[in-house]
């Protein structure tokens, strides 16, 4: 089957640490766009971070910037988000997706161009 694989997910106090990963099974994730996503029910799924195919480059949505870090390893078709000083706010399922475009495309933060989805991981930040 062809899909991510979530993990890492839990309960954390504010300001605490989890390290989620996605794992891809079925293919590989060389020269794919990645994208971390969050969602909570009955909102849309909505893009976290970002990281190029091409060169590695990364990209935040403001609310992570400075708190998470998105990072690839290839060798391992593996992804990670390192997320730091974690909120309430952060609380969701996240879920890593592969941008599904052909070609060379630009950074896209919309769920509708990713796939491979996999079941996601809750994260959920209370005290």
């Amino acid at each position: 089957q062809t899909r991510f694989v979530e993990s890492g997910g839990g309960l954390v106090q504010p300001g605490g640490s989890l390290r989620l990963s996605c794992v891809a099974s079925g293919f590989t994730v060389d020269y794919y766009h990645i994208g971390w996503f969050r969602q909570v029910s009955g909102n849309e799924r909505e893009a976290v971070a970002w990281i190029s195919g091409v060169d590695n480059s990364v990209y935040y949505v403001e609310s992570a910037k400075g708190r998470f870090t998105i990072s690839r390893e290839n060798a391992k078709a593996t992804v990670h988000l390192q997320m730091n000083n974690l909120k309430s706010e952060d609380t969701a399922v996240y879920y890593c997706g592969a941008d599904a475009r052909a070609g060379w495309p630009s950074m896209s933060l919309s769920a509708d161009d990713y796939d491979y989805w996999g079941q996601g991981t809750q994260v959920t930040v209370s005290s």
